[in-house]
């Protein structure tokens, strides 16, 4: 499990827009502190709750010099979607193929409503490329301590 301390395992993706810009992480460090929000699926209750949480709170993220991403296993589609349909400005990022669910270590199965190798809910601040914030839900329908998130990028 990645934890505060470690370096930020890198990784790329996509973002979830209909243009499926790239996304590399090792081209966002180093321009202040980074936050990485996975969350399990797109239009979910808990999922739209927590995005919607980082959006009202966006502004704060951005005064503090932060760049704010979600991920999760969602289309880039269902992310844009997603996106539009909840007023979230910040990137989503695609990570269909799960490289950087499983390297964060964050990979999980909900049997009982047919998901496999989606991420469980978990916040890292990054900066410089060490992880100086760590939060892993133990039930992926828990919500971070959003102020806790803003006070380690605030630190950082």
């Amino acid at each position: 499990m990645v934890s505060t301390g470690d370096d930020a395992p890198a990784f790329t993706a996509t973002v979830g827009t209909s243009d499926h810009e790239p996304f590399d992480l090792d081209e966002e460090i180093g321009d202040g502190p980074v936050v990485l929000a996975f969350f399990p699926g797109a239009f979910t209750p808990p999922c739209t709750n927590e995005m919607i949480a980082f959006q009202e709170r966006a502004d704060a993220f951005a005064e503090a010099g932060a760049t704010l991403f979600g991920i999760s296993a969602d289309s880039p589609f269902s992310q844009g979607g997603f996106r539009e349909e909840h007023g979230i400005e910040f990137d989503l990022v695609s990570d269909m193929a799960g490289d950087a669910i499983r390297a964060y270590d964050l990979e999980i199965d909900i049997a009982e409503l047919g998901l496999h190798g989606i991420a469980n809910r978990a916040v890292f601040v990054i900066d410089d490329g060490e992880v100086v914030f760590d939060w892993v839900a133990d039930d992926p329908t828990n919500e971070p301590d959003y102020e806790a998130v803003l006070d380690a990028v605030e630190s950082a």
